[in-house]
């Protein structure tokens, strides 16, 4: 039975671009003839799927089945693969439509479909970033990228053999080659930046508990050199490992690490600093973790980092003197903790795209050649993936991006994207209702989830926060992308068509894709803002959480001026801003447009109402005042904003992101 709210919100429909079936140049040569083109095309609906769970299998299968689909699926989606455990890729599989034959042997695939590909492109194992010139080649030639021994296992005939072409400490010569002598042969619509490799916990490892903070500091007051033992762990042959993490994960602010000396039986054997050359022969895996301001590493939340330290035969003491702060968690093991394999994801869309795939981080001289690439694409091409060193290459990377007229959109961990942007669902362009309200004189308070640009949080972490039963007590405002239309409409019509009268989609940073604005040269703003509007029409979104560049100092966010918000204003439907400020002291109307800074407390419920409490004191309950929380979307969940909403007095209102806006527009009015 069809609800009255799914009802209401079948009418104004439109079909996502995605399932219409677009056909795709083979290369740079043009677009198709359609106005406009769409951002991120989609292969057709599927109508029947081969499954399998490969969840559990090794890299090299990951990627040589991702490339497979890809090739596969650019001519019709058939292959759809649980690529993770967590079992997202199931909860969407039965919103595609298709007919699912299921299958246990998921390499057996290989074989039915290999009459579908020309052969294999064999990557380097001793040289990683060989990964994605293999991918890139995939999605050129109609191949798979494979090992050597896979393509003799699986009768795959060898394209091009990648082996002792490049050296592993010449990246910049490896991404050289590529587009000097791929790059004219790939689609110039679609950048691609993937990490060529991932890192796999190895199971069953015992670690040995070192040293924890259990109290919460987060000001580095607890900072001083801590000397660990770690001759317990010299009985193991591969070398001791020595883990930071966060000991309390849920508000960063975790383990940082300024400097490490290491001796054994009290000769030094080892001295570094982080982000040095010194350091690199020692860090087993840093994935997971950032360089911050002060020569630190650190790793927040789930994150963590390793070092691995060898010491000479016969040593009796090993000893390790850390620099260290903040909420540590520190455990140490002489078993190889993970191991390195191809990284597979979202190279189903990279290969049916014929797409160039790289990696290179957005500082140095690997920084120029990222430069250079993306002076060769038209403003408003998209970058899918994401750039390395987390924190520090977000900001450098889309900072970059930006600068050229490129928009970002994070998507290195979104799977099954050839099934997905094919998916013929009904996405929404109608404007929820506003409720009705009257300004008074209280604190309103309207509260974001951040993320949404993120299209795998999309598929991912915001399902499993949608799905719990506390969602809808309290107003919401759940930031997705409005590119989903195009690339996941299944994902953007079910958040659609199940929310709740407290929940409010908006789009995430800083429209469509992410970006700052500030950054985009004067000329090509309007290109961005036009191409937002477009997307927040088709989705019925009218509000945005959005992120400018960073000030000179580093410290801080560049607000919107009045060039930026007058092209939103043109350009967008517009009805307010929330942008990215942390302190919560922005509140400003330029072009007659309302943008109020984020405020973002640290801790759960409670630590989040003492401090909302402690920002308010000086108000004196005469006229409205205006906060917009921010909610982190990997450490709350709506249980979460439910037991903060119990915890406030009666002097805040929490009220969806319209209303605040109609609110608070009407308010800057009155006070001009």
């Amino acid at each position: 039975m069809v609800s009255r709210r799914e009802f209401l919100w079948a009418n104004g429909v439109v079909l996502a671009a995605g399932g219409l079936g677009i056909s795709l140049p083979a290369g740079p040569a043009g677009a198709t003839t359609s106005a406009p083109a769409p951002l991120l095309p989609g292969f057709g609906r599927a109508t029947r799927l081969d499954f399998a769970d490969i969840s559990t299998l090794h890299g090299n299968d990951q990627l040589l089945l991702a490339t497979l689909q890809g090739v596969v699926n650019r001519r019709r989606p058939r292959l759809y693969f649980n690529y993770t455990t967590e079992g997202y890729d199931n909860t969407w599989l039965a919103s595609t439509g298709a007919a699912v034959t299921r299958h246990e042997r998921p390499l057996d695939l290989i074989a039915r479909y290999r009459g579908e590909v020309r052969g294999a492109i064999l990557h380097d194992p001793d040289v990683p970033d060989s990964v994605n010139v293999a991918t890139t080649l995939a999605g050129l030639e109609n191949a798979v990228a494979a090992t050597a021994e896979q393509a003799e296992q699986y009768g795959l005939r060898t394209i091009t053999d990648l082996r002792g072409r490049f050296k592993a400490d010449d990246i910049l010569g490896l991404y050289r080659w590529q587009l000097d002598n791929l790059w004219p042969r790939c689609t110039h619509a679609l950048l691609s930046g993937l990490p060529p490799t991932r890192t796999v916990k190895v199971d069953d490892v015992q670690w040995r508990e070192i040293a924890r903070e259990t109290e919460r500091i987060r000001d580095s007051s607890n900072r001083e050199v801590r000397t660990f033992d770690l001759s317990q762990e010299l009985s193991g042959q591969d070398g001791v490992y020595l883990r930071f993490q966060d000991s309390l994960g849920d508000d960063g602010w975790g383990a940082s690490v300024g400097s490490v000396v290491v001796k054994a039986d009290g000769a030094q054997i080892a001295s570094f600093k982080p982000g040095t050359d010194a350091e690199t022969p020692f860090l087993f895996d840093g994935l997971n973790s950032s360089i911050g301001g002060d020569e630190n590493r650190f790793s927040d939340g789930g994150g963590y980092f390793i070092y691995r330290f060898t010491a000479p035969a016969g040593t009796q003491q090993l000893t390790v003197e850390v620099d260290l702060w903040n909420q540590f968690l520190v455990t140490a093991t002489t078993t190889a903790p993970t191991r390195v394999e191809p990284f597979p994801y979202f190279r189903d869309y990279t290969t049916a795209m014929r797409a160039m795939v790289f990696w290179l981080p957005p500082s140095g001289q690997t920084g120029e050649l990222l430069d250079e690439i993306l002076t060769k694409v038209k403003p408003t091409t998209p970058y899918a993936g994401w750039f390395s060193n987390d924190v520090a290459g977000e900001w450098g990377g889309v900072d970059r991006a930006s600068q050229h007229a490129v928009e970002v959109v994070p998507a290195d961990y979104y799977m099954n994207a050839t099934v997905h942007a094919g998916v013929a669902a009904k996405v929404s362009s109608k404007v929820r209702p506003r409720p009705p309200a009257t300004l008074r004189n209280r604190v309103y308070l309207t509260l974001t989830v951040g993320e949404g640009d993120n299209i795998q949080y999309c598929q991912r972490r915001m399902r499993q926060l949608w799905d719990d039963p506390a969602r809808g007590r309290v107003p919401t405002n759940w930031t997705v992308s409005p590119l989903l239309a195009e690339i996941g409409p299944a994902l953007l019509s079910h958040y659609q068509r199940t929310a709740t009268a407290n929940d409010l989609l908006i789009a995430g940073p800083s429209g469509a894709g992410y970006t700052y604005p500030g950054s985009w040269p004067e000329k090509d703003v309007d290109a961005y803002t036009e191409l937002t509007g477009r997307f927040l029409r088709r989705t019925g979104m009218d509000l945005v959480y959005a992120y400018n560049h960073r000030n000179a100092e580093g410290n801080g966010w560049v607000p919107f001026d009045e060039r930026i918000v007058s092209s939103y204003r043109k350009n967008t439907p517009l009805r307010g801003i929330v942008q990215s400020w942390e302190s919560g002291d922005l509140q400003i109307h330029p072009a007659g447009l309302p943008v109020i800074g984020n405020f973002s407390p640290q801790g759960k419920a409670q630590e989040y109402r003492d401090t909302l409490v402690k920002k308010i004191e000086g108000w004196d309950g005469k006229s409205p005042l205006f906060i917009a929380g921010a909610i982190n979307a990997w450490n709350w969940t709506p249980s979460d904003i439910a037991e903060l909403g119990s915890l406030l007095s009666d002097a805040f209102e929490i009220v969806r992101g319209d209303t605040f806006f109609h609110l608070l527009d009407q308010h800057l009015d009155r006070t001009g």
